[in-house]
């Protein structure tokens, strides 16, 4: 069965649904021409401002975020492009006439109606497919990027200035899992006619303290500051955010926030996404990746007996239910796989901690006391080598065990 990967967003047909998040990667025109010859649909530009040179860049940018449990992501204080507008301009221009398929998408940023517009104008005029307007950044508010709007009223100004100056060219509106209510400032970005929104930018954060120094992460030469957390510790916020807004309102949806892997592009995709925007990634694996993830998506699909990328968005969506709505009287139990389990105790600790005192260790091993389990799932949870399995209660079964 041949597998379509194509896929429309805002009016836009891409080749597939993998693009480049604004970042360094996206800042240097020989990165782009490398990253479109390996196969990527597009690439959102680095956020450019009208004046770059009021940010004034500091060393280190990036820290990596890590716990016992392994890599989390990465925290950045990297600001906006430090190349001016025209030569943002002469990329998306080269782009386009060098790859015309490929969708070449500048990020902006303003802070009154006047500057909004002009960026959106000239972008336009470079030949933009999209643009998308990062309306907020997570750090660097001093700077006069746009961090302090008012949402949703501050969402909805923005939005219908750049409509205004964009013409028939879609407009996309990069929202912040630190809206008070992502859905109110969404919602205010459809009324106002934007064709998508990207969800979501980098959270606001701390990587950790040295406690040597007792000086924040990342040091600069003594001092530190709030910085953006990307990468897989996003993951489960970004696909709340997307799966909300794609059950509430009509618009496109680009997924950002820890897609690392092709599997994590599908969850995505069936919660609503249309187009999937990858940073950390690419920073930690390089522009190679998409080979990877275009086989992978295409293997599972053709498993699944998907055809397009219309039979996987938004897919698992009807099974998002409120939590009252959830069944109830539904008795399960832990089931421990011992030809996996390697003893470790998480399981056993877990269960203890949590007060239910339904694992005991006998001959070196855990085992389940299936009268004592509620099927709260602590131990699964804790588990590190996926021993363990919950399965519906079978009565006879407790009456034997118990």
């Amino acid at each position: 069965m041949s597998v379509d990967l194509a896929v429309d967003f805002c009016g836009l047909q891409l080749e597939n649904p993998f693009i480049l998040a604004p970042s360094p990667s996206t800042d240097q025109l020989d990165l782009l021409i490398k990253a479109f010859e390996a196969g990527w649909a597009g690439a959102v530009l680095k956020t450019v401002t009208v004046d770059s040179s009021i940010v004034s860049r500091v060393f280190p940018l990036v820290m990596r975020v890590e716990h016992v449990m392994g890599f989390m992501g990465i925290q950045n204080i990297d600001l906006v492009s430090e190349h001016s507008v025209e030569q943002i301009e002469q990329h998306v221009r080269f782009l386009k006439n060098r790859f015309p398929s490929k969708a070449v998408i500048p990020s902006i940023i303003a802070t009154n109606k006047n500057d909004w517009q002009m960026l959106a104008r000239r972008m336009v005029e470079a030949g933009a497919d999209l643009i998308e307007c990062s309306i907020s950044f997570p750090h660097g508010a001093e700077w006069g990027l746009c961090s302090t709007i008012q949402e949703p009223s501050g969402t909805e100004e923005i939005t219908r200035w750049v409509k205004e100056a964009a013409g028939q060219v879609p407009v996309v509106i990069k929202l912040s899992a630190q809206d008070s209510d992502i859905i109110a400032t969404a919602t205010a970005a459809e009324r106002s006619g934007a064709e998508g929104v990207c969800a979501l930018n980098t959270l606001k954060s701390i990587t950790g303290v040295n406690l040597d120094t007792l000086i924040p992460y990342p040091n600069v030469a003594g001092l530190s500051t709030y910085g953006g957390l990307s990468g897989p510790a996003l993951k489960p916020i970004a696909l709340r955010c997307t799966a909300e807004i794609a059950q509430t309102l009509n618009l496109d949806i680009a997924a950002s926030g820890g897609i690392t892997t092709w599997q994590d592009g599908a969850e995505f995709l069936l919660l609503g996404a249309s187009s999937l925007q990858l940073c950390t990634a690419v920073l930690r694996f390089g522009v190679g990746i998409i080979r990877e993830l275009m086989t992978g998506l295409q293997g599972w699909m053709e498993e699944k007996g998907f055809q397009t990328l219309k039979d996987v968005i938004g897919r698992s969506l009807p099974y998002l239910v409120g939590h009252s709505q959830l069944p109830r009287g539904i008795q399960v139990v832990s089931q421990i796989q011992s030809e996996f389990c390697d003893g470790c105790g998480a399981c056993y600790t877990a269960c203890q901690t949590g007060g239910h005192d339904a694992i005991r260790w006998i001959d070196g091993f855990p085992q389940v006391t299936v009268s004592q389990c509620i099927g709260c799932g602590l131990c699964q949870a804790m588990c590190p080598l996926q021993a363990i399995s919950l399965s519906r209660l079978i009565r006879e079964r407790a009456a034997l065990t118990g």
